[in-house]
């Protein structure tokens, strides 16, 4: 048995999701023609109370297109120093908008209002103008964290005070809103922009969505277009995506609770050192410095199990829709079955 928890990346179309995409009605959606594309984006607009929404071919591609948008050459990013638009989107804040970036050492990825007041720049000619807030919710490199809304609100109204834009990296929004008590309108309501992924814990094959004003979108479509990230009959993608939306999001709570079961396995096994605290689908811990990542990595490929080396000795493990319960039992299984027959 094959057990991938690498990413929740590598979910394939259920065979519902490719039926939907199979009778996709389709038309050019650069020129806004796609029945399919444009009812993807007025859903997701409505889902966020947002005047808009855009298709994008990727959680890169969203992230980007915002900053770029919120910024002018010389501006400057506050975010985590574990954020994704900053470790994993190729230096994208330098090269496509000339930003630079003002990082915040918080917990998990996660930062406070205050850590944003201490870091704006004065309106001094020696600064970069501090112009955009970025949060990622949740945080991949802390472990699926999930912010506290409190202090979401808090850092909103910071920005609103100081003329800073806001936007959240929701690639696995859903994620945390499966572990919270708030709504989409919610985070609409708070967030100047906001992108979501259609592509991991939801299952759909390609995507991601932005939301935001219609100034801000219509501006993001013409960027989308220049990074050449426009298409044509989008719609099997959009059908996707209508149909993650509509059948994928309730179920995300099976992902988490696989998650803890393996974290809980993992925390009995004398070469784990940590086990971060699970709070949706990502663990991630520490082996014990005399032990080897590769060799613990290896042990597990040889029964099946695929893992993902996550820092100097982390190694990270991702369920998702493609992990059912009998996978589960055999991965639980499995890592007691290292410590008997494995030495790493």
């Amino acid at each position: 048995m094959i057990v991938d928890l690498r990413s929740d990346t590598l979910t394939k179309p259920t065979s519902y999701m490719l039926h939907a995409m199979f009778n996709a009605p389709v038309g050019d959606d650069v020129w806004g023609e796609d029945p399919s594309m444009n009812e993807l984006e007025e859903k997701t607009a409505t889902l966020f109370g947002h005047e808009a929404a855009m298709f994008c071919t990727s959680g890169t591609m969203s992230n980007q297109l915002a900053i770029k948008v919120h910024t002018v050459p010389g501006d400057e990013v506050i975010c985590d120093r574990l954020s994704h638009i900053y470790n994993y989107e190729g230096g994208g804040i330098a090269l496509n908008s000339g930003s630079s970036v003002r990082l915040l050492f918080g917990d998990r990825g996660r930062f406070i209002a205050k850590d944003v007041i201490e870091n704006i720049n004065p309106d001094d000619v020696h600064y970069p103008r501090t112009r955009l807030v970025s949060v990622e919710n949740t945080v991949n490199k802390g472990g699926g964290s999930v912010w506290n809304w409190t202090e979401l609100q808090a850092i909103g109204k910071v920005c609103k005070e100081n003329d800073l834009r806001y936007h959240l990296d929701g690639a696995r929004l859903f994620n945390a809103l499966a572990v919270t008590s708030q709504t989409t309108q919610d985070y609409g309501q708070l967030f100047d922009s906001i992108s979501i992924c259609l592509s991991k814990g939801l299952g759909a094959p390609v995507g991601s969505m932005l939301t935001g004003s219609k100034k801000f979108i219509h501006q993001a479509r013409r960027f989308r277009r220049a990074f050449g990230g426009g298409m044509r009959q989008a719609g099997y993608l959009a059908a996707a995506g209508i149909y993650a939306l509509d059948h994928h999001v309730e179920r995300l709570k099976d992902d988490h609770r696989r998650a803890i079961q393996i974290a809980e396995a993992l925390s009995k096994q004398p070469w784990v050192e940590e086990v971060l605290s699970v709070e949706t689908n990502i663990i991630i811990f520490a082996v014990h410095d005399h032990r080897s990542v590769s060799n613990i990595m290896k042990a597990l490929e040889e029964k099946g199990i695929l893992t993902v080396q996550f820092g100097h000795k982390s190694i990270r493990m991702v369920t998702h829709l493609d992990i059912d319960d009998e996978m589960l039992e055999y991965a639980t299984n499995v890592l007691d079955e290292i410590l008997i027959n494995t030495r790493v």
